[in-house]
């Protein structure tokens, strides 16, 4: 009951720690709303109405698809809203997202790709006259998955592996250490591009391949903390009391060993972003049209002349979402510090 009380009481001086940042929780809110309207971007930037009330009946087009026929269009495949007829007399309506287009729509209705931001496109399109607000709405759910689930798996390898070597030493911290240091000699970005370019890049096989050496780093750290802590009285307490290794590692060691991980999570989930940005942009990324901010950073760079507007909300976006996460990654640092 006491250890229990002990470790709430420092988890609570943590969480004051980090409180105390403001720019910190000011970061961490602006990105949990960013990632909330990104995931739910559906409903605030599509080319489907959210509710149409239509000759006494009522649908929900962003949520399901409708054939032409119910709306008695009988010469096309795919429903077309805007051109739809509502007769208001008749209880008609229909209510829009706050942005009228899908990220892989193109305006029809201006002079020249790229565009231009406009009263229709708020940061201009794209040279395939898409709407960059959107595609970057949309692409930042592709950017927070992909970093995501990196650094699940990266930190899932690198701790289980960097605890085994901290905590058995001998012979397994031996070899395990000279396979790391061989992995580490391998140029892992260009080797990650050529792998990529014999394969059709999708989201998952991306993930996979960035986590295969992604995982080297972190396991320093834990292998470290499983060394400081290996030969502490409370794991001695635990074997004298005939726990196992399983018990040991996961209940006594891995919780009293959280700190590098959770003090690098932000600062790597920030990189994996760039990543995904990096390889986008050198077109091996996600397969067009997927939306994405490193392609519309290559784009920038063909149409740098006539189309500002492409580089300077795409380079905006990752750079406010690069500095949140570096804020938060430095309060939460703080907060983990243990000579406060």
């Amino acid at each position: 009951m006491i250890e229990k009380y002990i470790k709430n009481d420092d988890s609570l001086k943590k969480w004051r720690r980090f409180k105390s940042r403001k720019l910190a929780v000011i970061s961490s809110w602006l990105v949990g709303v960013a990632c909330a309207f990104s995931f739910s971007a559906e409903f605030w930037a599509n080319s489907k109405p959210l509710v149409l009330h239509f000759q006494g009946s009522t649908y929900f087009p962003v949520m399901k698809d409708y054939h032409p026929s119910v709306f008695g269009i009988e010469n096309a495949l795919v429903t077309n809203y805007r051109d739809l007829e509502l007769n208001p007399d008749q209880g008609d309506y229909e209510i829009w997202p706050f942005v009228k287009w899908d990220p892989f729509e193109s305006n029809k209705d201006v002079l020249s790709y790229p565009s231009e931001p406009s009263t229709e496109n708020l940061m201009g399109t794209d040279d395939r006259g898409r709407d960059i607000f959107t595609r970057l709405l949309y692409g930042l759910r592709y950017s927070v998955i992909f970093a995501f689930l990196v650094w699940v798996i990266t930190f899932f390898v690198g701790t289980l592996l960097g605890g085994l070597m901290g905590y058995f030493g001998g012979r397994t911290d031996f070899w395990g250490q000279r396979i790391v240091e061989i992995l580490s000699t391998v140029p892992q970005f260009f080797l990650l591009i050529i792998i990529i370019a014999s394969f059709k890049p999708t989201l998952v096989l991306l993930v996979l391949l960035s986590s295969i050496f992604g995982w080297i780093g972190i396991s320093y750290y834990v292998r470290g903390e499983f060394l400081k802590n290996r030969k502490k009285e409370f794991v001695e307490a635990a074997r004298a009391l005939g726990a196992g290794h399983f018990r040991i590692f996961f209940t006594h060691l891995l919780p009293n060993s959280l700190s590098p991980i959770i003090t690098f999570s932000p600062f790597v989930i920030a990189g994996n972003i760039v990543s995904l940005a990096s390889l986008d942009y050198l077109g091996f990324g996600l397969t067009p049209p997927t939306p994405s901010w490193g392609e519309l950073l290559n784009q920038a760079q063909k149409h740098f002349t006539v189309g500002w507007w492409l580089a300077f909300y795409p380079s905006l976006a990752l750079f406010l979402t690069l500095t949140m996460l570096s804020l938060i990654g430095e309060g939460v640092r703080d907060a983990m510090d243990p000579k406060d």
